[in-house]
């Protein structure tokens, strides 16, 4: 589907917040490991949907009523069974370990972007640790088969450098064994570490605890009994908030965001309102809403994102109008999301004239006065890409290829521009 876009002069108007999709999913399948769950104002992407699917897959009882999902965890197992996982990556990875305890046999399928994105540090831990699985090629990508064993702990040892799903699946699963764990990371440079206390901070509330020693290293003691998430708030997505902050950054503006924008849950998107301030983007904000007036004069510089790749969409677009040079550094593992948004990325906006070039580990940005309009932009898929190419057509116009894929994380968001002005 295409998604025409035309410059627009104004934004005005409010537009609430979506929940998070990184909360939601580690939610429902940390839900799913044991105890009663009431998780509240989840996402109701299509990835928070799979996530909620394979919990049930995994057993759990879910009831909704209002706004709050209940699940009851079953630790029943089964003797085999298929696990369709869709395009979410998240939900593949944090399932893998947990199929031992639950099935004696299990096939896992994915589909569209999922297909051939790598799982070879994870496959690998869960063989060197007793589990009889293994998947396509060698990205070891979906379908991915189970023939039994399951995870043992002890000295489990795991490449950080791609991932920090493959970190998060084993965080999730270790403390349901018998025997305590030692969890080290490998690997030259650890990436989105962000999400590994994401990960932490929920298993706590479930009643689970993980002993941090250093970056590299965690202590999981057997044995631990998951008491459910109580009440649980998910926070609104900051990573998808970024989409409509940076509108109204670029164009005149009057807009308010509102929802639970609760602070003490880590958030790694949360770094683009550092990374917005340091543009110069003023904003004000509360626990419960963000007001903008745009536009600023954005000041370009060297932003990483290692901790924060899927941010690198929306400040490419923000680069393209701020004053110098922007460097996107830090985003090697950018390359392996559903798409390579640092080379796909690149070729997309070389089509409206931009000044991009890449590194294997970066991107530079020189802007430029004017820019092509009417470009047909082809999000790979990608619903990142897909939301920043509508806000670079509030800005300058251009055709969306695939804006149907932003569905994937946000399926309110072109009502939600349409609703700020920026779309017809």
């Amino acid at each position: 589907m295409i998604l025409n876009c035309s410059p627009v002069k104004r934004l005005n108007g409010r537009i609430h917040l979506p929940a998070s999709k990184s909360y939601s999913i580690r939610a429902f399948i940390i839900a799913a490991c044991g105890g009663n769950s009431q998780i509240k104002h989840v996402s109701d992407c299509e990835d928070a949907h799979i996530a909620l699917k394979t919990a049930c897959a995994l057993g759990a009882k879910v009831s909704f009523k209002g706004s709050i999902h209940t699940l009851k965890a079953s630790l029943v197992k089964v003797k085999s069974k298929t696990f369709s996982v869709g395009e979410s990556g998240t939900t593949l990875r944090f399932l893998l370990p947990l199929l031992g305890l639950h099935v004696h046999q299990a096939r896992v399928l994915g589909k569209g972007t999922l297909v051939g994105r790598p799982n070879v540090h994870l496959c690998e831990t869960l063989r060197r640790q007793g589990m009889d699985i293994r998947g396509v090629s060698d990205k070891e990508s979906v379908p991915i088969i189970f023939n039994g064993g399951q995870l043992q702990g002890g000295r489990v040892t795991i490449d950080g450098s791609l991932s920090s799903q493959f970190i998060s699946a084993l965080l999730i699963t270790l403390p349901s064994l018998t025997n305590d764990s030692r969890l080290i990371l490998t690997g030259k440079e650890l990436v989105s570490l962000d999400y590994i206390q994401m990960t932490t901070e929920i298993l706590s509330k479930a009643g689970v605890h993980i002993k941090r020693i250093s970056s590299r290293e965690y202590l999981i003691k057997g044995g631990q009994s998951f008491k459910g998430l109580k009440n649980f708030y998910v926070p609104s997505d900051y990573g998808l908030a970024a989409f409509t902050m940076g509108a109204a950054a670029i164009l005149p503006s009057n807009v308010t965001l509102q929802g639970n924008l609760d602070d003490n849950l880590i958030q790694s998107d949360g770094h683009i309102l550092e990374f917005l301030q340091r543009m110069g983007v003023r904003f004000e904000k509360t626990s419960r809403a963000i007001k903008m007036k745009g536009p600023f004069n954005l000041k370009g510089g060297i932003f990483s994102l290692k901790n924060c790749p899927d941010l690198v969409p929306i400040m490419s677009v923000l680069a393209l109008f701020a004053k110098g040079r922007t460097k996107l550094v830090g985003i090697h593992h950018a390359r392996a999301k559903e798409s390579d948004r640092i080379s796909d990325l690149r070729n997309e906006l070389l089509k409206v004239g931009a000044m991009v070039s890449e590194t294997k580990d970066a991107l530079i940005i020189d802007p430029i006065e004017n820019y092509k309009t009417g470009q047909l932009l082809n999000a790979h898929n990608d619903h990142r890409l897909a939301m920043a190419f509508t806000v670079l057509g509030a800005k300058i116009g251009c055709r969306v290829q695939g804006i149907e894929s932003s569905h994937k994380s946000y399926p309110a968001f072109v009502n939600d521009m349409k609703a700020l002005g920026a779309l017809a």
